[in-house]
């Protein structure tokens, strides 16, 4: 077969395909350029979906005759002044995006040019120009898209549901106008207005306009410095989380990005507070030199390449972690919520449940595991046995009178212990309102804080193994891991290399048991590696051990505590980082302001 040019007109739907594979992405681009010329508001309205029509209009500078003659060509643009595809200051930069979109459908353009004051109109179909002519457009700029890949029927025959696509559009503005407060976003589906974003000063009131008041409530203000890269945004609480990772706005100088290497990021911050399958919903922006990202990865300009990823992926990190760590202590106010919502009088004819609930044994001394046997809680001494036959009634434990002495424990965050109620949830009294805490999931985490305090200080125990494991991999997969060696070795670990492509492994963290699969640890740790870069499956595995012990050492439902062992408790958690949530990111305790309390008895 003969090597042969291709015609103009399929080239150019080839680059369409790259550049525009469904209407949101030429919505994206179309908007993009709209920032980049300078507009302060942008409306868009789509018919089907943007299947059948799409209408961007804006308030920027415009374009004269001559550029907007050029618009329409492939890799005619002005966002690249120095030629220079390493000093990328726009969002668009390829000259591609128009030429693609009017490759496959019917385009027109209005716009005014701000300098001469001159409106030009030009009609394009399935990228044949038509002959620029005057028109009376006033202000800015007005693009047209109908009929989107209707010069290729196979592409429009893959293309979703309506309301699919819609939503797919209304993401993708939704994430520029995160990162772009100052900029008012208008949405409009097939007549009916679907986003009406004014602009505002600053990013957070945008963040609570389209995550809603709830997120602006539960999180937390995230800023970090470092070599010239700046970090800031929100992030939600511990308890505030999804079951998916789509509420994760991550941005790069301005750019909505999908990358793995940040989304790996926020993984590793949250990861010991929150449950496998939950996601914390944040948004991120970075903002770093133009010279120091990489934004020509993709087509979409969805992935970046940092220079230095390492120097990214420890800001994160540490300062995800420093903000959980510093409002660890709190819970989400929609848990409180939906507590006020379940004793709301419209609720007390609903059918009751039986309650299943057994008493557990207290904990015995074997549970200890080992030298970790001292970090035991040593103010929950053994209490006598319930008995089976005593009536469901008394299983209410009326508190002792409350001493004067005890009284100024009310101050305290979490209050005095007034009752502890079905042996597992303490009530305590504070100053604003009422508390109301699971002492197990709260011990639980105490315990978990204390196991890896303990196992910092004197660190990880070693077991060496009689035989070393010799483990066969690629020569660059054993490579990469023997990078890691000195991480590894921290966490009691060792690998050594042995030979082309395979390592042999001396000593295992002793946590782990004698029963651990060698071999399945070391995939994952590869698999990790080439995935995100970094190796913290094994780290979770020491804490997932350390989360079980706790869980088994701690103070157990149906477990009746005194009224000192439960300020005891209480005083504990307010000085435990993260007590806020127990291991598996549920919440340790609800509050109940006075105000709300007062509400549920038509007091306000």
């Amino acid at each position: 077969m003969r090597i042969r040019y291709l015609p103009e007109n399929l080239i150019n739907q080839i680059a369409a395909g790259e550049v525009v594979e469904r209407p949101a992405a030429a919505v994206k681009e179309l908007i993009e350029n709209a920032i980049d010329a300078g507009a302060t508001e942008i409306n868009i309205d789509i018919q089907a979906g943007g299947k059948s029509k799409i209408v961007i209009s804006d308030n920027g500078f415009g374009m004269n005759a001559e550029e907007l003659t050029a618009a329409l060509d492939r890799h005619a643009t002005s966002k690249l002044p120095d030629d220079d595809l390493l000093h990328i200051a726009y969002l668009g930069f390829r000259g591609e995006a128009l030429a693609s979109i009017a490759a496959v459908s019917r385009v027109k353009i209005q716009t005014h040019d701000k300098e001469t004051g001159e409106s030009w109109e030009i009609n394009c179909a399935a990228g044949k120009k038509l002959k620029i002519i005057p028109c009376a457009h006033p202000k800015g700029t007005r693009i047209e898209v109908r009929d989107l890949f209707y010069s290729t029927p196979a592409r429009l025959k893959f293309q979703k549901t309506e309301r699919a696509e819609f939503m797919a559009i209304k993401d993708t503005v939704t994430r520029l106008a995160m990162a772009y407060p100052h900029v008012t976003f208008k949405l409009t589906h097939d007549g009916a207005q679907k986003l009406n974003l004014i602009a505002v000063l600053d990013a957070q009131s945008r963040l609570s306009a389209i995550l809603g008041r709830e997120f602006g409530e539960n999180s937390m203000e995230i800023t970090a410095e470092r070599d010239g890269v700046k970090l800031f945004g929100y992030a939600a609480l511990p308890t505030y989380h999804r079951g998916t990772a789509q509420y994760q706005y991550l941005f790069v100088n301005g750019r909505a990005v999908r990358d793995k290497l940040l989304h790996g990021c926020v993984r590793a911050a949250y990861r010991d507070v929150l449950h496998r399958d939950r996601h914390p919903v944040l948004a991120l922006f970075i903002d770093l030199p133009a010279t120091d990202v990489d934004v020509n990865v993709h087509p979409a300009k969805t992935e970046v390449r940092f220079r230095d990823p390492q120097l990214i992926r420890g800001m994160i990190i540490s300062a995800l972690k420093h903000a959980i760590h510093e409002g660890g202590f709190q819970t989400s106010s929609t848990i409180s919520a939906g507590t006020i919502g379940a004793f709301r009088a419209e609720n007390y004819n609903a059918p009751s449940l039986p309650m299943h609930r057994g008493a557990s044994p207290a904990v015995p001394k074997s549970y200890a595991y080992g030298h970790l046997a001292e970090v035991q809680h040593q103010l929950y001494a053994p209490q006598t046995s319930l008995a089976h036959d005593m009536a469901p009634a008394a299983k209410f434990e009326q508190a002792a009178p409350f001493p004067e002495e005890q009284s100024d424990l009310a101050h305290y965050p979490l209050g005095a212990a007034r009752a502890q109620i079905h042996e597992n949830y303490i009530v305590a009294q504070s100053e604003n309102g009422l508390v109301i805490v699971d002492q197990h999931a709260a011990h639980e985490r105490l315990v978990y804080e204390r196991f890896k305090a303990q196992m910092a200080e004197t660190g990880i125990t070693k077991q060496g193994l009689l035989t070393p494991e010799i483990i066969e991999l690629e020569e660059t997969q054993a490579q990469r891991l023997l990078e890691h060696a000195p991480n590894l070795e921290k966490l009691g670990l060792e690998i050594e290399a042995f030979g082309n492509g395979a390592i042999a492994v001396q000593s295992l963290p002793a946590l782990l048991g004698a029963n651990v699969d060698i071999k399945r640890l070391i995939y994952n740790l590869v698999d990790e590696l080439l995935e995100d870069d970094q190796c913290n499956i094994l780290e979770s595995n020491l804490n997932e051990v350390l989360s079980t012990m706790a869980c088994h050492g701690s103070v157990r439902s149906g477990r009746r505590l005194n009224i000192d062992e439960m300020n005891a408790l209480l005083r504990q958690m307010e000085e435990t980082p993260l007590s806020g949530q127990c291991n598996h990111g549920r919440p340790t305790y609800v509050e109940l302001s006075l105000k709300d309390i007062e509400r549920l008895f038509g007091r306000r």
